[in-house]
């Protein structure tokens, strides 16, 4: 029986060592090749792929490929020239989107840069001898496989790489369960990068199956939205300066907890309220708060694509709330804490219409989280020097970065400010240490604007992008150390901030009465109370807000978001493929 078995494995095998050619190579010489190509990827991804399950992920998909290729050729060495080769071309392709975009290379940019001539001609433009270097690698990568095809003299029928090929299918499924989801920050890792590319693959194969980044109905009723060519405003608007507050929601939100109640007063709008505004992260990510404020969209209708919905759909987003603004004169600017190419936000900003941006080379500052009074003081010098010379209003969107975790050490522990109460975790204790300067900074702000400039309507909007992690405490994940694995669903109090609207030097008219606020609305909200005329879709947007009551991506009537978007696509106001 023994005898039996080798021999029927033989024939399965089927190598034809005995019968190969002068310049072919047998059984032997593939297995050493395809032990060492083993040993070095396994050095490989065991120093930057991670460990455990995270490890065998990378492993069963890598082998799961390499199977793949094996069934549709029956031939071992040109799978394993496969794997090593592509792994190659993904570490050196990533390492050069890193360097030229801070980002990883993700299985969506073989279609997003290479599907259409726009993009082709800016990379050509911006990036030629990276193309040039990939396009050799490709050829290379072809040139080697038709030669390894053409030396190989192995061949291994399909009764045995199939069934080896769908269970291993099932064995990379079952590692990246276990793995768990991947980070939103993952993708501007510089280690991971293999896994990364390896993760990107389904949701790209989703996205190319839906047609459209974006989520949208199929057909919409009704007229196409338009764009009008002017403002259509009777007198000159307010300058507009919009607050991002990095990490920033009211503590008032946790029952119990002590802290300095003058910190309340930062949160109110200029009627008193407390208004609430859902976001759609939590800990980190700021960039698809970002988004949804300055596209007027929910990131969550990107699928598994909305990580990088900046860096994807940065110029294919049209009547942007900066470009809504710029028809009615307005100058846009930006007061960035870090470097403009930080997670390629300078390259979507400049694109939804604001293009000089302020980052911290620019404002001269030492460090990427300064005290908020250093970037409100360079507000403040932006907007004097522009009333002197302009009569154009001014819109300025400001990011702070103070109340950035982490929270384990002291933030300026010279600065004699309250925290929290007596048992308050330290954590959160040294938050509240940052809010109250946030406070006292932002009190000093409104004096000045008050102050410096009494003949100028000023609008001040305020948000928090989402929650730091100090209150992952009270939402009862105290074990967890990361951010992304506070796992909290969409309805969470955990996604709840804050915005908040003030006019300085004029009278504002009512805002929306909604129990919650989606962050997609936020920039309807603004130009309503900045009374700057509404374009088709901003008017849509007021529309949607009430009838879904504030909600967008749970709005109750789902279908009214969807035939929104697909109104947006068809309108040409969202490049969505």
């Amino acid at each position: 029986m023994t005898d039996r078995i080798v021999v029927d494995t033989q024939r399965a095998l089927a190598s034809e060592a005995d019968n190969a050619g002068p310049w072919q190579l047998g059984w032997r010489a593939v297995g050493i090749l395809a032990v060492l190509a083993a040993i070095g990827l396994h050095t490989y991804f065991r120093r930057y792929e991670g460990s455990d399950w995270h490890l065998a992920y990378v492993w069963t998909a890598t082998l799961f490929a390499g199977l793949t290729v094996l069934a549709l050729t029956r031939r071992l060495l040109v799978a394993t020239v496969f794997v090593t080769l592509l792994v190659t071309i993904i570490v050196h392709a990533a390492a050069a989107k890193h360097q030229a975009m801070n980002m990883s290379v993700h299985a969506y940019d073989l279609f997003f840069y290479l599907s259409s001539f726009s993009t082709l001609s800016f990379l050509w433009a911006s990036y030629r001898a990276e193309l040039l270097l990939l396009l050799a690698a490709l050829l290379g990568f072809a040139l080697v496989l038709v030669a390894a095809y053409l030396m190989d003299a192995t061949r291994v029928r399909r009764v045995v790489s199939v069934p080896l090929m769908l269970a291993f299918a099932v064995l990379t499924g079952l590692s990246a369960t276990m793995k768990g989801e991947r980070r939103h920050t993952q993708q501007y890792w510089e280690d991971l990068v293999v896994s990364t590319f390896y993760s990107s693959v389904p949701e790209t194969i989703e996205t190319l199956w839906r047609g459209q980044l974006i989520e949208a109905a199929t057909t919409a009723p009704g007229p196409l939205f338009t764009v009008p060519a002017g403002c259509g405003a009777t007198k000159k608007p307010p300058h507009i300066i919009l607050i991002h507050q990095e990490s920033v929601v009211p503590p008032e939100y946790f029952p119990g907890l002590e802290y300095d109640k003058r910190v309340d007063g930062m949160f109110r709008s200029g009627d008193g309220t407390l208004r609430k505004m859902r976001v759609e992260t939590y800990g980190g990510a700021s960039w698809l708060t970002e988004f949804s404020v300055l596209a007027g969209v929910s990131t969550y209708s990107f699928g598994g694509m909305r990580p990088f919905v900046q860096s994807l759909m940065a110029g294919r987003v049209h009547d942007t709330l900066p470009q809504a603004l710029a028809r009615c004169g307005y100058r846009n600017t930006v007061i960035y804490p870090l470097d403009k190419n930080f997670v390629s936000n300078g390259k979507f900003y400049t694109a939804a219409g604001m293009p000089e941006i302020f980052d911290k080379k620019a404002q001269g500052a030492k460090t990427g989280n300064e005290r908020d009074h250093f970037y409100f003081g360079n507000t403040l010098k932006l907007l004097s020097g522009h009333v002197r010379k302009s009569d154009q209003p001014l819109f300025t969107y400001v990011i702070t970065m103070a109340a950035h975790g982490p929270y384990l050490q002291p933030y300026q522990p010279q600065v004699n400010v309250p925290g929290g109460g007596a048992g308050t975790h330290p954590e959160m204790n040294e938050y509240l240490r940052r809010l109250s300067m946030a406070r006292m900074d932002l009190d000093a702000f409104k004096r000045e604007l008050k102050t410096r400039f009494p003949g100028e309507p000023i609008l001040l909007v305020q948000y928090g992008d989402h929650q730091p992690i100090a209150t992952r405490h009270y939402l009862g994940f105290g074990d967890v150390r990361v951010a992304e694995d506070v796992a909290i669903m969409k309805d969470s109090p955990g996604f709840i901030t804050y915005y908040s609207v003030e006019g300085i030097n004029f009278d504002m008219p009512r805002l929306p009465e909604v129990e919650v606020l989606d962050v997609p609305y936020l920039s309807t909200v603004l130009l309503q109370a900045a009374g700057v005329p509404l374009s088709d879709s901003y008017r849509e947007r007021r529309r949607l807000l009430d009838q879904c009551r504030g909600r967008y991506d749970s709005c109750a009537d789902t279908a009214k978001i969807m035939t929104f978007h697909r109104r947006l696509i068809d309108s040409g106001l969202v490049d969505a493929r």
